[in-house]
């Protein structure tokens, strides 16, 4: 009967058993225990008789620091501690919305709930006012616009700076407020 010999590949990073290229190379073994200075050929042994695997951890070392372990588990470990920490991020979306310097009362009441909405979700909302043709002679009733919306939505949101003109549009951004 002949013998399947299986084999995986695992996405490196660190050089192990035979891709170190040191002639001498310090040994941590599974323990934790440091071995002196030995040669790469009788550290591969020890890993292979401990079917472990030599993995160069400090190659710029005056000699080359090589730690004995199991490469794949190690490997696994890390992945699984990343997830997590992603896991932990904060992301969130720059939601906007878009208004008129002489906004309807229903329109305003409508956007102001959305922008509720996507605030209490934990996104954060740009409000654009976009001025076209003559409106830009007006730029005090989109800055009203901002600053009643900035009212409207004082108990759930902050602005995070002053409404800035930039070309036809003047914007604010509002995050969640921080709770203490």
């Amino acid at each position: 009967m002949k013998k399947i010999l299986e084999v995986f590949y695992i996405k490196q990073d660190l050089p192990i058993n035979e891709q170190i290229r040191a002639k001498e190379v310090q040994i941590i073994d599974d323990e934790g225990k440091k071995v002196g200075p030995i040669s790469i050929h009788e550290a591969l042994d020890m890993a292979y008789d401990k079917k472990l695997d030599l993995v160069l951890v400090a190659p710029n070392a005056e000699v080359p620091v090589c730690k004995l372990m199991n490469y794949g588990k190690y490997k696994f470990e890390q992945a699984k501690r990343e997830k997590e920490a992603k896991k932990k991020q904060k992301t969130f979306e720059l939601k906007e919305i878009r208004i008129t310097p002489n906004i309807e009362e229903h329109d305003f009441a409508f956007k102001c709930k959305n922008a509720k909405k996507f605030i209490e979700e934990g996104n954060k909302v740009k409000i654009t006012v976009r001025f076209r043709g003559r409106e830009l002679n007006y730029v005090k009733l989109g800055e009203a616009a901002l600053n009643k919306f900035i009212e409207e939505l004082t108990e759930v949101a902050t602005p995070e700076k002053k409404p800035i003109l930039e070309g036809k549009n003047m914007f604010i951004i509002l995050a969640k407020k921080v709770e203490k």
